[in-house]
Order: structure tokens, then sequence, then C-alpha cells
């Protein structure tokens, strides 16, 4: 079932969220309503509280570019991205890279808006993957932006509160528009 993308304004946006214990019947629902909403909306990533529950729970699928990262290893091993795509995820935790990237990002809790980010290249990430163990995964470039960026959303950070001060000031006009366009406070 597609469900509805909750929008900037929504104070469910902000949340920490709680972790998540068990992938019971309930989040296996969750999570299949949450690749058909992610799909439907033509996002390559989606966190819980961004359809209103906040719990620390994501998806991602970036399987429409093979060639956007260089390397992934779950617990050492190299694999395939086709392997684990789409990528559902939950507690994650980062350790981040040196290497830094510049790249634009938008996100499905602010339509129509984009904007330059900066966040490190490359990351390992410790997370549970849906019916499986704990793995620590390792990779770069959109895969790691992308993982970066929802973890950011279970977390109550928005994407531009990563954006410079000048960009988030180029982009004030706009986001008060989209706010009365999409009926949030």
């Amino acid at each position: 079932m597609v469900r509805e993308i909750v929008i900037y304004g929504d104070p469910v946006l902000r949340e920490k969220c709680s972790r998540v214990e068990s992938f019971s019947d309930d989040i296996k629902d969750l999570v299949n309503d949450m690749l058909e909403t992610m799909v439907s909306a033509e996002g390559i990533g989606l966190a819980a509280p961004q359809i209103g529950v906040p719990i620390q729970l994501a998806v991602i699928d970036v399987s429409h570019d093979p060639e956007c990262i260089s390397y992934l290893r779950i617990d050492g091993e190299d694999v395939h991205l086709k392997d684990i795509m789409p990528l559902v995820f939950v507690n994650p935790e980062i350790e981040y890279g040196e290497k830094k990237d510049v790249m634009s990002e938008g996100c499905l809790s602010f339509p129509e808006i984009r904007g330059d980010v900066i966040r490190p290249y490359d990351l390992k990430v410790t997370l549970d993957i849906m019916d499986s163990k704990r793995v620590t995964l390792e990779t770069d470039g959109l895969l790691a932006r992308a993982i970066q960026h929802e973890t950011d959303h279970l977390n109550g950070i928005l994407f531009t509160d990563r954006m410079q001060a000048t960009a988030k000031l180029a982009l004030r006009g706009k986001i008060k528009r989209m706010q009365k366009e999409y009926g949030s406070s």
C-alpha cells in the first residue's frame, strides 16, 4: 500500500526514532508499504518517519545505477549491489570516511527542492538487514550518501540542515511556498 509522505513542517521529521527490536509481521508489512511508496514517489530511499512512523527503519534502492559505487563489502566480503537491493535496514551505526564529497540532494519530504550537501564519500555502517543478523557494510558513492541521508532522518536531521547557510537562505522562499502548497505548518 502506498502511504502518504510526510512533508517538511511535520514534527515527526525532527524526532529521534526508537530502535527496532525485531522484524515482526507488522514491520514486514510496513517495509512493503515503504518500498511501494518509495517506488511510487520515484525516490531512491525512504525512512519510516517520512511516512509518520518514528522508528529506526529505512529502505534504499540504487540498483538503477550499478556504477554509483566503486566497492561494496558486507562483513569484509565483496558483494554485488544487485544482491542487496533493495536494502532494508534498521538501527544503523555509522563510521564516516575521511574524504568528503559534494552532491545535489533531494528529499521526498521536500518536494521539488534540491541543494548541494557535503558528506563523507565513504562509510562503514553496522546495521540489521531485514531477516538477517547484524552486519557491517562498507561502501562509497551514492549508496554511502543515501545511507547517510536516511540515517539522518532516523535522528531527526534533515538534508537542509547539512547545507551551507547561503544555500539554505536561497531556498527559504521556495520552502515556504512548498509548505503552503502541501499544507504543512
